[in-house]
This record gives C-alpha cells, structure tokens and sequence, in this order.
C-alpha cells in the first residue's frame, strides 16, 4: 500500500499533531523525548511513500514480515528507560533507523541490531548524520556482546520472552524496556537487571509489534 506524497510543511503539521494528540495525554513527560520526536521527520525513516501514514497511531509495514512500531509505544517505553546523558544503549529492533535518531539525540551512544538485512542498510543510510549511533546487523536475540557492557536496553517491540544473551549485556542495575507478549496480550514493560537475573513489570496494556527470535520453547501437554 503507498500513501498520497505531501509536502514538508503538512508533514510537520502532521508531526506537531501527533506530539499533541498521541504523546502528551498519554503519558510521554520526558522533554527530552518529546523535543526529539516533534523534530525528526519521521517519514524519512519509513519506506518510499509511506510519509502520509508515519504520524498516524497505527504500525506500518516495512515489508519482509516486518513493522514499524506505532510513535506512542516507542516514546512509552523511550520515557520508562529513564534515559542519562551519558547512557550506552543497546537497541534491538532497529527497523529503518527513527528510534536510534531519537535516542541519539538523548543519549552518549547507541548500538543498533536489526536482523533483516534490507532494514539494516536502510537504517544506516538513515542514521549517517549520527556519529554516536553504529548498526549491526545480525540476530535480534544475541545483540552485540562486542560492545557490551550497556546502560539501558531498548526492545522496540513485543517479544514474547528476553533471552540472557541480551539482558546479560547490561552493566549490574541496568535498565530494560520491551514490549511482552503473553498468551495474546501484548503490554509495555520496564524493569532493571540484578545479577543473573531481568526483572521487568508491565506498566500499561498496550499493542507492540512482534519481533522474529523470542518466541519461548513449545511445550507439550497432555
């Protein structure tokens, strides 16, 4: 499906829209996540002429079974990692690259894994502007053990469970925000890594895409 191609000055009024709509009644108080998402073109992020839909409250398809995470679930979760100045981030799901450009605005840097290889070349073509943003490619699920350890783990998207391959990644208390598939329910989660161990607590209802590499073991039953 592609979308009537508007000009710049409809698409920021479109932008300034969804700030005042979407992020502010719902619960997005960070400033800082609110300045850098009013300012970023997200269409420049979504695929040729898809520019009409990047503001709408609805995912859009970025092909290859893929989609791009509706703007309020990502400023959720953006304002629940509590963000620092001086925050490492690794970040799974980088799509097309709008969350790493809203946390490089934020942020020290950012580590960006996106495993469909189309979306990563996208996302660093995207995010070339950023020097304190690299993408890999590669497994959603392993992250990037290479960089670690970080402050803050970003899922941007649902996942049904967080493998110690990505949460062992953080440095002791880091923080973690994902979205949580349970059994068809999907909601927004935030916790903080204690050891061995992830905690994460559910603080709204709320769809998030799904991801590809989290789906817990199948069991069987009698």
């Amino acid at each position: 499906m592609t979308a009537t191609m508007l000009r710049s000055d409809e698409l920021e009024t479109m932008r300034i829209a969804m700030v005042a709509s979407q992020l502010r009644p719902s619960g997005v108080t960070d400033p800082r996540v609110i300045t850098a998402m009013a300012e970023t073109p997200r269409e420049r992020f979504m695929p040729a002429g898809m520019g009409a839909l990047a503001y709408r409250d609805s995912t859009i398809d970025l092909g290859q079974g893929r989609r791009a995470n509706t703007p309020l679930a990502t400023a959720r979760l953006l304002v629940e990692a509590r963000l620092r100045a001086t925050d490492r981030v690794l970040l799974i799901g980088a799509a097309m690259g709008y969350t790493a450009a809203i946390l490089a605005q934020i942020v020290a840097e950012v580590v960006a894994v996106e495993s469909t290889p189309a979306l990563a070349a996208a996302a660093r073509a995207n995010l070339a502007a950023f020097s304190n943003v690299l993408v890999v490619e590669g497994a959603l699920e392993k992250g990037h053990a290479a960089g670690a350890p970080y402050d803050v783990l970003v899922i941007d998207g649902a996942v049904e469970q967080v493998p110690s391959t990505l949460y062992t990644q953080l440095a002791e208390r880091g923080r973690a925000v994902t979205g949580l598939n349970d059994r068809g329910v999907s909601r927004l989660a935030a916790g903080a890594r204690d050891a061995d161990v992830l905690g994460l607590l559910p603080f709204v209802d709320y769809d998030s895409v799904p991801l590809p590499g989290f789906a817990k073991p199948r069991t069987f039953t009698f």
